[in-house]
């Protein structure tokens, strides 16, 4: 072929490339114009502010005005689920009002928010920075999921907020919900319809084609109602996979929410990953796989019994039963949790947190965040560009063996006096970058002081009534809370037909 003929194809295959692009853009240019007609004219809104999974009976305010109307605080009748807690309704100038929402861990529990990181970072905003009024409320709920706290950050956006503080996950699992009502997408073609969903003439058609029903969804009690507040509430919970699915979705979603209504309010927002123990804390229940046999059983048993005599003399041939065990059941949580320790023993750091965090996957009782739902906030964060803590690997990164437990973490996920302090250094630091927080470099050498000068000065009554929460807590996880038997139980949940 000659030169000429090879220049003249190339031509003509360029040709027709532009064309097809051409005819490709043609096509669609008329989405384009609905797309760009939609957000000149405000058509086809997302309704991202009220959740589609679940409503509320009612919804009371989370502040009160006292009675000369001075000052907000939490009435007594709130008081169950949250901590003593009030600001001035009039808001001085040069004052930074910070608003922490989320659940037990922001409260400060076993304790409570006199050693939380709110109270710590109040501490070190007015050492560094004094010369600023800083308020910092405190509104941690003692098992309040996600969806509980969109209510309180809607009212506290009434209070004039300068930041929201977010730390949530630990709780979604508590209260028995349904999600019959949501279609869910499979996992092929979730992201897909992520993306498109944010498209308003998508979002037009679908609110003129199907509209929310919201008699559909089910509605929860006023305040949080806890499985495990019921005596042997423990035995309320089995594996269910689409029910943890829908309760993944729903987290997600939550979080979406609560970003944009902030976003809308130009309120901003620092979202925290809570933090969980792995290394010192096992599955609260375990469960073997659908369809084990009575003989697998009894295999099972012996590879158990078997590790079990290796812990001592031989650890390399207990990890080696274990692992048999795993493979005849990978579900059940509790082998995994005991291999994580013989790695532990071992000296094998990564393998060991390899198995703890499936462990913590695979416990029937999530009453830790599990590793999808973490995946939920990274994700958010991304899209959004929300200002991000992850607490987990704060503290993780101060234990000496790098697998975050009882070092730094008083329970299964409450961080201990020196993890509330060492968040509230981080969250400050945060706020410097992000230009909320201008510190005197000079008075820094002055924080562990004023620390150690607001630790001694609680009372001992304070550390003995955290130290009773703090068992009465363990015999809750385990369901023997004092409420009345599981059994007995009515559903929280009604639908409207």
């Amino acid at each position: 072929m000659s030169h000429g003929s090879r220049t003249s194809n190339i031509a003509s295959a360029k040709r027709r490339w532009f064309f097809r692009a051409c005819a490709l853009l043609l096509g669609l240019l008329p989405f384009v114009l609905v797309e760009g007609a939609c957000v000149i004219f405000g058509w086809g809104t997302p309704s991202t502010f009220e959740d589609p999974f679940v409503g509320f009976d009612d919804v009371r305010p989370l502040f009160v005005l006292n009675d000369d109307s001075s000052e907000y605080f939490v009435p007594k009748s709130r008081r169950r689920f949250f901590a003593e807690e009030s600001f001035p309704v009039q808001k001085k100038p040069n004052t930074f009002r910070i608003f922490c929402l989320g659940g037990s861990t922001v409260q400060g529990r076993p304790f409570s928010t006199p050693t939380a990181f709110s109270t710590w970072l109040k501490i070190r905003l007015e050492t560094t920075e004094p010369d600023k009024n800083w308020e910092v409320a405190n509104c941690g709920g003692i098992s309040y999921a996600s969806y509980r706290l969109i209510p309180i950050l809607k009212e506290c956006l009434n209070y004039q907020p300068n930041l929201f503080i977010l730390c949530t996950g630990h709780n979604e699992f508590l209260e028995e919900r349904t999600y019959g009502h949501i279609k869910h997408v499979p996992q092929l073609f979730a992201a897909p319809r992520k993306t498109i969903s944010k498209l308003r003439s998508y979002q037009l058609v679908r609110q003129v084609l199907v509209p929310d029903s919201p008699q559909q969804k089910p509605k929860l009690s006023v305040d949080s109602n806890p499985l495990l507040d019921y005596h042997n509430g423990i035995k309320a919970y089995h594996r269910d996979e689409n029910w943890r699915a829908g309760v993944i979705q729903h987290y997600e979603s939550n979080l979406q929410i609560m970003l944009a209504i902030a976003h809308k309010a130009r309120v901003p927002v620092l979202l925290m990953k809570p933090c969980s123990n792995l290394s010192d804390s096992p599955p609260f229940k375990s469960e073997h796989r659908g369809g084990f046999s009575a003989e697998e059983q009894k295999t099972w048993n012996t590879l158990m019994q078997q590790a079990r005599s290796h812990y001592k003399d031989n650890m390399p041939a207990a990890v080696s039963k274990l692992q048999q065990a795993i493979e005849l059941d990978p579900l059940y949580a509790s082998t995994h949790y005991a291999l994580g320790k013989t790695y532990e023993t071992l000296g094998e750091r990564k393998l060991a947190k390899a198995a703890f965090l499936q462990a913590r996957e695979l416990d029937v009782c999530p009453l830790r965040i599990i590793s999808p739902m973490e995946q939920a906030i990274e994700s958010v964060v991304m899209e959004t560009g929300t200002p991000f803590l992850d607490l987990h690997a704060l503290l993780e990164s101060e234990c000496p063996d790098n697998i975050l437990g009882d070092f730094l973490l008083v329970d299964h996920v409450h961080p201990s006096f020196r993890g509330h302090q060492l968040v509230a250094d981080a969250i400050a630091k945060i706020m410097e970058r992000q230009g909320w927080h201008e510190p005197h470099q000079e008075l820094d050498s002055e924080v562990p002081g004023a620390y150690l000068k607001h630790f001694e000065s609680l009372e001992n009554t304070y550390f003995q009534k955290g130290r009773q929460t703090l068992e009465n807590l363990r015999l809750w996880t385990q369901g023997r809370a004092e409420g009345p038997d599981i059994e007995t139980r009515k559903t929280n949940t009604t639908t409207d037909e």
